[in-house]
């Protein structure tokens, strides 16, 4: 695992060389005090957070030979402040080193979670197909921290004889509980998916299923347990689509250089909080042109901020853009421009999901 790719910009590796050059440039400049010696110190420590066991070793060495030749040019080397000098510069590159092993056996460490918690997510949530009919599909998760790999965003597709019928959705809270509630939620969409006559059947069946698996938890896990989501079905001809949308960001329809918000005339409530009130609202049907594309999104998309506040609009940011020929473009131009939008950690996980129908 690369550490400077993951969690620092591509300069961070140049900083111990030049703290070594800075610092030797002051100890020549200050014979009698050797005030340089913190810059050397610092770079041996930071080259053994940052860098390899190799380049940790070159610093640490060029440290050393640096306070030597220092030591000989200005008469202390064999003498008292000398020695000592030299004891502490052999002293600080021996912690740089092992920093270096803690850092390194860390990392070995983080990876192996990172293997597991990969193939958890691969079971839990496993990448929709590439193709579905004369549809084609593609979606990407992005979770908010760097080193996670799992989170409570879900997407699925899945062919039925009602057509394609696909689900984005958002679990409320974070963690293991979160990842719980991802695996019921997708069981229950591809159990019921092929027998639900219509989407609010279909949603039914999954509130009946999130209900059920909260009853075993405690009653603030359990009142917190909801869900948001947007139901699609795409009709065999798949010339319309129809969408229940469970309290969810929108989706967005792509067609050519133009991009619209398909708003629900009368919003649902997110799955799990049917028992508080009234039925859940009705579908609503768009045309799906060809060419065009649906676009399903998590609020780590629509809630993403710039450095002033302001939230991420698809419609603006992706309008004029077009048109798009195939979905995993719009997923990875999307994905670039939240990233570039909030300028670095996002503060929630983020599921994008693109469905074309070819020209």
């Amino acid at each position: 695992m690369n550490r400077l790719s993951t969690r620092w910009p591509w300069y961070a590796s140049f900083i111990p060389a030049a703290l070594i050059v800075s610092g030797t440039f002051v100890n020549i400049l200050s014979p009698r005090d050797y005030w340089g010696d913190y810059q050397l110190g610092a770079a041996v420590v930071l080259a053994g957070a940052l860098l390899s066991l190799r380049h940790t070793i070159a610093v640490a060495a060029a440290f050393v030979l640096a306070e030597l030749a220092l030591l000989v040019k200005d008469g202390y080397f064999g003498h008292a402040p000398g020695t000592y000098s030299l004891i502490n510069a052999v002293f600080t590159a021996l912690v740089g080193l092992g920093v270096n092993r803690v850092v390194a056996r860390h990392g070995r460490r983080l990876e192996a979670v990172r293997s597991v918690a990969e193939a958890a997510q691969r079971a839990v949530l496993p990448a929709p197909p590439a193709c579905v009919g004369p549809l084609a599909i593609a979606a990407v998760y992005k979770t908010a921290q760097i080193e996670a790999l799992i989170g409570g965003d879900a997407y699925a597709v899945q062919d039925t004889p009602y057509g394609t019928r696909l689900l984005i959705a958002d679990v409320r809270g974070k963690g293991l509980g979160a990842v719980g509630t991802v695996s019921v939620l997708l069981g229950a969409f591809r159990e019921a998916a092929d027998q639900a006559p219509d989407l609010v059947a279909l949603a039914e069946r999954m509130e009946h299923a999130l209900v059920k698996a909260a009853s075993s938890r405690e009653e603030d896990i359990r009142m917190e347990g909801f869900v948001t989501a947007v139901l699609g079905e795409i009709t065999p001809g798949a010339d319309r689509v129809r969408l229940l949308n469970c309290g969810h960001p929108s989706p967005y329809l792509l067609e050519g250089d133009t991009v619209s918000s398909l708003d629900p005339g009368e919003p649902g409530l997110p799955l799990g909080m049917r028992s508080l009130v009234g039925p859940q609202a009705g579908p609503e049907n768009w045309p799906f042109p060809a060419g065009g594309t649906l676009l399903l999104v998590t609020d780590g998309v629509t809630e993403a901020r710039d450095r002033f506040g302001t939230f991420y609009e698809p419609a603006s940011r992706l309008g004029g853009l077009g048109p798009f020929r195939r979905p995993d473009e719009v997923v990875e131009i999307l994905v670039r421009d939240v990233e570039r939008w909030t300028g670095g950690p996002r503060d929630d996980d983020m599921a994008v999901m693109a469905i074309t129908r070819p020209a």
